[in-house]
């Protein structure tokens, strides 16, 4: 069964510049629910939703059948310094994260290598949103982490 998505998580998911049809790519899923959300804002559009907790990953598949049953989302489990798109991948129109270490300047030497793998990632002109601001921030692609 799904989870309930909370204030704190919908409010970020709200103010993400989704369109539909986008790629979006959501790093540190956790089990699921702003995936789940996003889904919901684009329409036609597919979440690439990845953690590096296996436990992470296996209630977020379990928590999203239809929604992994209708395409529109998958999971993945890695961490976002080791991503790479796989085979015929399309790049994504956005990234966003929300808690995850590497991206809130709590792990420098990880926050650089993940801005790589992200910046490969993405479109050209793609963006990235992290929590912290009100309720997100954007991050830099071109000058990296903010303060």
């Amino acid at each position: 069964m799904a989870a309930e998505i909370s204030a704190r998580i919908s409010a970020f998911v709200e103010a993400l510049p989704l369109k539909p049809g986008f790629r979006v790519l959501e790093i540190g899923c956790g089990p699921g629910v702003a995936a789940r959300a996003v889904a919901k804002r684009i329409g036609g559009g597919f979440v690439l939703a990845i953690d590096r907790s296996e436990k992470a990953i296996r209630l977020a598949r379990a928590g999203s059948a239809d929604e992994i049953a209708s395409a529109c989302v998958d999971f993945r489990c890695v961490a976002i310094e080791d991503f790479a798109l796989s085979s015929g991948d399309a790049l994504f129109d956005i990234a966003f994260a929300m808690r995850v270490g590497a991206l809130d300047g709590r792990h420098p030497e990880a926050g650089r290598a993940a801005l790589t793998r992200i910046r490969a990632a993405l479109k050209p002109g793609g963006r990235l949103f992290v929590d912290g601001g009100d309720p997100l921030k954007e991050i830099d692609l071109v000058g990296g982490l903010t303060s």
